[in-house]
């Protein structure tokens, strides 16, 4: 991991973390990935006693050519819901311009550059956040603050920092969620960390 990225995770920290108090979340299970990597993380049997969850990250995947990967990640209850049941809305910026693009009807929630990548030598980091993640009465609202820095561009490819957002559209509590890349394997010292938010 970079200085730079180093720096990104602590702003995107602080921005969390600055608005709640002392004892408003607790951790619920971290996943930190082996020697072997892994194609999927997996957060299971989620309690449903908090308002709302938070995932922070660190994360590098085995792409080749380029320094950055996007993520996708699938909710559910019960079971993992792979049907076009998902939206994305991404604003992007990698220093010299930015881009926007909203998506409806997808099978899952794809990010965009949000992983480094062990060709660019870099991790990526973010946290995201699953609002009223057990209300019953509505759909859910999924967001993601994070960047990747590859110090310049690796295979043309320059680093990033985005604001991602998702919607499930389903009335059901989450209480299972995956988070892979969208065609390579996460690797060793990638960290996912699940907190509960208190109301």
């Amino acid at each position: 991991m970079t200085a730079g990225s180093g720096l990104l995770l602590g702003i995107v920290a602080s921005q969390i973390t600055g608005r709640l108090s002392t004892n408003s979340y607790e951790s619920i299970a971290t996943v930190t990935v082996g020697a072997g990597g892994s194609s999927t993380v997996t957060f299971s049997s989620i309690p449903s006693t908090f308002k709302h969850l938070q995932v922070r990250y660190i994360a590098q995947t085995n792409r080749a050519t380029y320094g950055v990967e996007s993520f996708k990640i699938n909710v559910g209850n019960g079971s993992i819901d792979t049907g076009s049941n998902y939206t994305r809305h991404v604003l992007i910026g990698d220093g010299s311009s930015a881009s926007a693009t909203a998506d409806v009807s997808q099978t899952r929630w794809e990010g965009s550059n949000d992983f480094g990548t062990t060709t660019g030598g870099t991790f990526g980091v973010g946290v995201i956040d699953f609002l009223d993640y057990a209300n019953t009465s509505k759909y859910k609202t999924m967001r993601k603050l994070g960047g990747v820095d590859v110090n310049g561009t690796v295979g043309g490819v320059g680093g990033n920092a985005s604001l991602i957002s998702s919607a499930w559209m389903s009335t059901s509590a989450i209480n299972i969620i995956t988070i892979a890349a969208v065609t390579n394997t996460l690797q060793q010292y990638s960290s996912f960390a699940l907190y509960g938010i208190k109301g």
